[in-house]
């Protein structure tokens, strides 16, 4: 029998699927094999939504018109799901943002990725290049989207990328940025985290409580903890430089208070960032597997059980530095 995990009572809880008999023209059916947990997840334990927006599979059924999957091929699943296609977001390649978009916990809240099937719209699914491994390839279909498409749409050569946390985005973001060929600053609250830092590609560490002891000022900050930092001590010029740009990559409950004057004065930008579009996303595949960009990952049987000890571990902050489920 087919199921789906749907958050439940702060757990993710199998129950069934249903499989139409004959898919949609466009659809795809994935058989699941990889899955992996994100702490967006998180937020949905009690929901009673279908969990997962990280997954790889087998291609085990396709609808009548679709040309770009055949049976028995991997592929990808993430974050959005589907958009109307026509609008002037889509029509310029920036889907993510369209109004019609299906995303995940804000549409389809029977499809995910945790589960034994999942069914997808052909062109939001995403090849898996052969060189790339499914326990890795899974947590690249959220985490290694966001951190990428963020350092991607902002800086320009010879910027100074500085990545704020060591953690399931950061570790990525900082990998991403020095095959990119960015000199990459990594600020940790943690003073033991340097050489894991410098092992993922870190040119410079610098512990988040002495910033001003960074060599040269930053052009590009990814915020990637899940918690902001002190912005009246981070936002000065000799920390990130004037018109640098500041990305945040996580919502955690605070509310952004940034300060006015050096805001102003230095004329610094936020820019927002969720995911990548279709085929920045396609993109970031394809350099992950060339460049050997590939996220630290602890695996899990593909079960309930699995499941809660995966999530507790992210919980207590001991993920290192994704979970993922395998079947």
């Amino acid at each position: 029998m087919a199921t789906v995990y749907r958050g439940v009572d702060g757990a993710g809880k199998a129950s069934p699927l249903s499989i139409p008999d004959v898919l949609g023209p466009k659809q795809i059916l994935l058989k699941i094999t990889h899955a992996s947990l994100c702490g967006t997840d998180v937020h949905f334990l009690t929901s009673g939504i279908a969990l997962g927006h990280e997954g790889v599979g087998i291609v085990e059924k396709i609808g009548s018109e679709v040309t770009q999957f055949k049976v028995g091929d991997r592929a990808g699943a993430g974050y959005v799901r589907n958009s109307c296609g026509t609008c002037s977001y889509c029509l310029k390649g920036q889907d993510v943002w369209c109004h019609e978009r299906s995303a995940y916990g804000e549409k389809d809240h029977n499809t995910g990725t945790f589960g034994t099937h999942y069914i997808g719209n052909e062109t939001f699914l995403h090849r898996i290049p052969d060189s790339l491994a499914s326990e890795h390839a899974a947590p690249l279909q959220c985490a290694g989207a966001t951190v990428y498409t963020a350092i991607t749409s902002v800086a320009k050569p010879g910027d100074r990328v500085g990545i704020l946390g060591i953690g399931g985005l950061g570790h990525l973001a900082i990998q991403f940025a020095s095959k990119l060929g960015y000199e990459t600053v990594v600020f940790s609250s943690s003073a033991r985290k340097e050489e894991e830092a410098r092992g993922f590609g870190a040119s410079e560490f610098v512990v988040l409580g002495e910033a001003e002891k960074v060599s040269a000022p930053v052009d590009v900050l990814i915020v990637a903890g899940s918690k902001y930092p002190d912005w009246e001590k981070f936002m000065q010029k000799n920390i990130l430089a004037r018109t640098g740009t500041i990305v945040p990559l996580s919502a955690p409950a605070e509310n952004f208070n940034l300060p006015s004057t050096p805001m102003f004065f230095n004329g610094y930008n936020l820019h927002s960032s969720l995911v990548a579009h279709r085929h920045v996303h396609d993109e970031m595949l394809a350099f992950a597997a060339a460049q050997g960009v590939k996220p630290a990952i602890e695996t899990f049987a593909f079960s309930e059980e699995g499941f809660a000890e995966a999530y507790q571990k992210l919980k207590e902050g001991g993920m290192r530095y994704r979970g993922v489920l395998v079947r």
